[in-house]
């Protein structure tokens, strides 16, 4: 894949070889946004992120931020001078240090007028006010995460780079620090490039995803194209889900929020701790495994959720479910794609073909809180 420099872009050409791997990519990444670098573990993900970063310098590589030459021929940008803040899987906390003095370490190193973000705001954002004066060594493996973000944000980077930084955390610890950094990119305007092999992550923060397999970067796209195709490597492992996008709306008498367009409207619970308000964009996953096509309205049904759709495509299921299971995307009447995983004999009996009318019955939603 050979793409055109952008001025306001990432553009990147590099070769780099090790026994039993390679790398070999060509491509431009826009700078806005979360961009994911998804793939299984050894494709070359954290390889890409380090020629970025300039911790890795392979011969005769390209490398251009916007206008700006990080290498090209003899020149070659340290990553001092990159102005990128990086985050890895495990926080590189200075233990001797407060939260506090971790914060400041960065921001005291850059320049006064190159200081776009300020402790405050920034201990504000991810939410570590009261940890401010506690030692590093101290902190739980969320909080020191957190702690290692703002860190990274203080240095006002041009670019974030995130290598992993949910891997080595625990489920629970996980869902809690996911909120922080989907606001991260929303709040601060500083694209970023996160590395990650879990489809939750990408569902829940990315805004486009560079599939990598064997050491290429195979396909880039915006998510909602990467989750409108049965054959998207995001379905492999756990099977076909649907992304939506849309605003909240504010509760009715019964607790029960409306999402999306009046041609698209969904009904639905906010989970407990939710950060998503009323007014506010927000998204919805939906396993395909948890919706169910009806060529007519049904009447008197305890479901909710039930829109008006077009068949567009059947595939066979991703996953693990034999052949006798059908993936069916359909297109709701906002233009946004949602994913029906039927059996075949329930598609054949439908007859539900590219252009059919019919009706989604969607029994359970939640939001990427």
């Amino acid at each position: 894949m050979s793409l055109p420099l952008m001025s306001d872009g990432l553009r990147i050409q590099a070769r780099l070889e090790r026994p039993g791997f390679a790398l070999d990519v060509d491509t431009a990444i826009p700078l806005e946004g979360v961009t994911a670098l998804f793939g299984r573990s050894g494709c070359g993900k954290t390889t890409l992120l380090r020629i970025i970063a300039g911790l890795e310098h392979p011969p005769g590589a390209e490398l251009h931020f916007g206008n700006t030459v990080w290498q090209s021929g003899k020149t070659f940008v340290p990553l001092h001078r990159r102005r990128v803040g990086l985050v890895f899987q495990e926080s590189t906390l200075l233990p001797h240090l407060s939260v506090r003095g971790n914060l400041l370490y960065g921001y005291k190193r850059t320049p006064e007028p190159l200081r776009r973000l300020h402790l405050d705001e920034v201990a504000d954002l991810l939410g570590i006010d009261e940890l401010l004066e506690r030692r590093a060594e101290a902190l739980s493996g969320g909080q020191r995460q957190r702690v290692a973000l703002g860190r990274a944000l203080l240095t006002s980077p041009d670019l974030l780079l995130l290598d992993e930084p949910l891997n080595a955390l625990d489920t629970q610890t996980k869902r809690e620090i996911m909120p922080f950094l989907a606001r991260l990119s929303e709040e601060t305007g500083i694209p970023t490039l996160l590395v990650t092999h879990a489809p939750d992550e990408v569902e829940r923060l990315a805004h486009r995803v560079a599939f990598m397999h064997q050491g290429r970067l195979e396909r880039l796209e915006p998510l909602r194209e990467a989750l409108a195709r049965a054959d998207s490597p995001l379905f492999r492992d756990e099977g076909a889900v649907s992304v939506l996008q849309g605003e909240l709306g504010p509760p009715d008498e019964h607790g029960l929020h409306p999402f999306g367009p009046p041609e698209a409207r969904y009904r639905v619970p906010t989970t407990p701790g939710a950060t998503n308000g009323a007014g506010n964009q927000a998204r919805l996953r939906i396993d395909a495994r948890d919706v169910s096509l009806a060529l007519t309205a049904p009447e008197d049904v305890s479901i909710l959720n039930i829109l008006p759709v077009t068949i567009e495509s059947r595939d066979e299921a991703p996953g693990h479910h034999g052949p006798a299971r059908v993936l069916v995307t359909c297109r709701q009447d906002d233009g946004q794609t949602l994913m029906a995983e039927l059996t075949r004999l329930s598609t054949e009996r439908l007859r539900l073909k590219p252009g059919t009318r019919a009706h989604a019955l969607v029994k359970s939603v939640a939001f990427l809180d």
